[in-house]
């Protein structure tokens, strides 16, 4: 699975994943539910996005909210406008910041999942699926949600083996993912620090997980899916990773200059992906790309990456 990764997984970007290495499925950036507007829980822009699949690829649409009729009504709304595959982010780290208890926050809170989670999954008609943190702020916490998740028959759960407090500092404890698989009925996703098609393997092996959803090994490696395949070499020369990314960066200029307006837009645009780049092999060509301010300089800079 390609990861919901907001200002990054926009269509565009899942476009080029599903021409370029055909993810099993794919996720939409999360879709903010407003808590107020009954007949606007999600945005005009947002409902343009919803659609089954792409190309063929099942498309899950990932809500971001709280309270159970905001959260109900957004999941009603979303598979009105097409919506076949809904998701619940119980995840992000930033949620805990904003007004309400949203993405990971709701951790906070489990007292309200027991009435969200089964109402949700009575809403939605299509798969539903949770994408959660191991726990608030106790990696344990996960291991509390199981029986609920279960008998309000949630289809499947995407893990991320870190607290909501801890963010993205430490390493993801796929030890935690594999004792959930084993505690589970639940069919398991295995989420976060995969950038390799060793790390890939490796996470299969020792969790059992059912599947990998990849993030910004993907975004920094997009023919990760098929190294993990075994359709590309697992461990590609400099040469290799330099025609691959000259190649890339280019597919996405040539993308989002339809997608976006303007060129300090189209570039700023771009240049999100350098944030998941940490290949030191490239570090100088990176920085470079980064300081570019015309599309011109930027592409200069790219002739030359080999």
């Amino acid at each position: 699975m390609l990861a919901p990764m907001q200002g990054l997984t926009n269509r565009a970007m899942r476009a080029l994943f599903i021409d370029w290495v055909r993810p099993d499925t794919v996720f939409t950036e999360f879709m903010r539910v407003n808590p107020v507007a009954a007949r606007k829980r999600l945005s005009a822009g947002d409902l343009l996005e919803i659609v089954p699949d792409e190309e063929g690829v099942p498309l899950v649409v990932q809500l971001i909210g709280h309270g159970k009729e905001a959260l109900v009504s957004a999941a009603r709304a979303a598979e009105t406008a097409g919506a076949v595959h809904l998701n619940l982010n119980l995840g992000c780290p930033y949620g805990r910041m904003t007004s309400g208890l949203t993405g990971g926050g709701m951790l906070r809170r489990p007292e309200d999942l027991e009435e969200i989670i089964p109402a949700l999954r009575d809403a939605v008609s299509g798969t539903f699926s949770i994408k959660l943190r191991a726990g608030y702020d106790d990696h344990r916490q996960v291991f509390s949600l199981l029986p609920l998740f279960e008998a309000a028959g949630v289809d499947f759960l995407v893990l991320h083996p870190r607290t909501v407090i801890q963010e993205y500092t430490g390493w993801a404890d796929h030890a935690v993912t594999a004792d959930v698989v084993r505690h589970t009925r639940l069919p398991v996703i295995a989420n976060g620090d995969i950038r390799s098609a060793a790390d890939g393997m490796r996470v299969l092996r020792e969790t059992g997980a059912a599947g990998l959803m990849l993030g910004r090994g993907a975004i920094a490696d997009p023919l990760l899916f098929q190294r993990l395949r075994g359709l590309a070499a697992a461990e590609p020369d400099r040469q290799e990773r330099a025609m691959a990314l000259q190649r890339y960066l280019r597919d996405v200029l040539a993308r989002y200059r339809v997608m976006f307006c303007g060129e300090v837009q189209v570039l700023n645009k771009v240049k999100g992906v350098f944030a998941t780049m940490d290949d030191p092999a490239f570090a100088r060509e990176v920085k470079q790309l980064r300081k570019a301010r015309t599309i011109r300089v930027f592409t200069a800079i790219l002739d030359g990456l080999g």
